[in-house]
């Protein structure tokens, strides 16, 4: 595959330190906006639902419609930041989310609430594969966990500011929060491009390639692994849909308690998700990136305890802050996609990470039959079994970080990744 320039590879410019803080400031910011961009879709469905006189079935879709455009953009914006450049897809898909933010303003019909949240989750589904390049470009892998697990605060964040703002508007225009959520981004891309330098470390290994960057993710060689990823993150999506999804529906229809007491558990594992990040993020650039597959284990029995143990709220915080806190070990995905392949996959790779949407598509309906047949905490438990079996898949790949690896195992790695021109030269 033929390089940047089509010729002799010229080097990436280095950045200096301060400038690679201050992008990365710049990617916790565009990562805070954009979790305030994809969580407004649940926040706001009552006053669209309200001002548009949409059913609940026609309120709860909006978020299917995001959801499917997330899963076309991680998959399409992932390539073209590899064929194109991190720094300017970057620039656009944050500019792209603000503006599609700002036309829920314009709004006046269901089928243009739909459409509107289609293009949102489009740009917002490249967020995570771009950002992910960008800062495994930026930082040596010893740092990548920590750095995974700061931009995991900043979306977490996000939600609690949207929280705060909505109780502080009170009866105020619901609308102001589209303006708060959607103007900032369109100043931050044109911050994105002064900070990054064209041809700097950003853009290392882009490459003008004919073939779409996903092709390779199917090559003989990587077939097994990429599928298997794939399963893997749908398994996370399926289990997070059929616990957490039907968490507040058990504690007040299976438990009996109020609507304020479920709220306030489900806060609980929302921290532990948030100093969870911290953790598994020091824990993965400490004991390599499938220790963190241990979370997820200890994640399904935390779920197993929850509906067998009494109704208890002081429990129920207990249990569910581990639960959190061991969930988003999974936080390292981002870096550890990225770093199973070749560095000029590096978007592409890390876009298989949403790939597993399209499993928890199926989830509610599911988990829905298996709650009418069973009763609702056995569906919730399939929860459980869908953890183990991504932690499974998680620990039986490969380790990347080099201080874990073993020099014995570098040879499987020139398995993994036959020794061509293009490989030879990403490395």
């Amino acid at each position: 595959m033929a390089h940047e320039n089509q010729g002799t590879p010229r080097p990436a410019r280095s950045l200096s330190r301060e400038r690679r803080l201050a992008i990365f400031a710049a990617l916790m910011l565009g990562e805070f906006l954009y979790g305030w961009a994809w969580n407004s879709v649940d926040v706001l469905r009552p006053f669209q639902r309200s001002a548009l006189g949409l059913t609940l079935v026609q309120a709860g879709s909006t978020y299917s419609a995001q959801g499917a455009g997330a899963l076309i953009g991680a998959i399409l914006i992932g390539q073209l930041a590899d064929r194109f450049g991190r720094r300017n897809v970057a620039a656009a898909i944050i500019m792209g989310y603000g503006l599609s933010l700002l036309s829920g303003l314009l709004v006046a019909s269901y089928p243009q609430l739909l459409a509107q949240r289609f293009v949102l989750g489009l740009f917002t589904g490249g967020v995570f594969p771009v950002g992910v390049s960008i800062y495994v470009n930026l930082f040596e892998e010893h740092l990548r966990g920590r750095v995974a697990g700061m931009l995991n605060a900043c979306f977490s964040s996000s939600i609690v500011a949207l929280g705060l703002a909505l109780g502080a508007l009170g009866g105020h225009d619901w609308h102001l929060l589209l303006w708060i959520g959607g103007v900032p981004p369109l100043l931050l891309a044109g911050a994105m491009l002064l900070l990054i330098p064209a041809g700097s470390v950003v853009d290392r290994h882009v490459t003008r390639g004919e073939k779409l960057p996903v092709r390779e993710l199917f090559h003989p060689g990587v077939r097994r692994q990429t599928l298997l990823l794939a399963t893997m993150t749908g398994l996370n999506f399926f289990g997070y849909q059929a616990y957490s999804g039907w968490l507040t529906t058990y504690l007040t229809g299976v438990r009996g308690l109020s609507a304020g007491a479920a709220g306030n558990l489900v806060a609980w594992q929302f921290a532990g998700n948030i100093i969870g990040g911290f953790a598994w993020g020091w824990a993965a650039d400490r004991f390599g990136r499938r220790f963190n597959a241990s979370g997820f284990l200890v994640a399904s029995v935390a779920i197993l305890v929850y509906l067998s143990m009494p109704t208890s709220l002081t429990l129920f915080r207990i249990v569910g802050l581990i639960y959190g806190s061991m969930l988003c070990s999974s936080v390292i995905w981002g870096p550890w996609l990225a770093e199973l392949y070749p560095p000029h996959l590096r978007s592409t790779a890390a876009s298989i990470f949403n790939w597993g949407r399209i499993i928890s598509f199926f989830a509610p309906l599911a988990t829905g039959l298996l709650a009418d047949r069973y009763g609702l905490p056995a569906a919730m438990a399939s929860a459980a079994v869908a953890f183990a079996a991504a932690a499974l898949i998680w620990l039986n790949q490969r380790e990347t970080l080099r201080s874990k690896v073993q020099e014995r195992s570098m040879p499987a790695a020139d398995l993994v990744f036959p020794a061509s021109a293009s490989v030879r030269d990403a490395r």
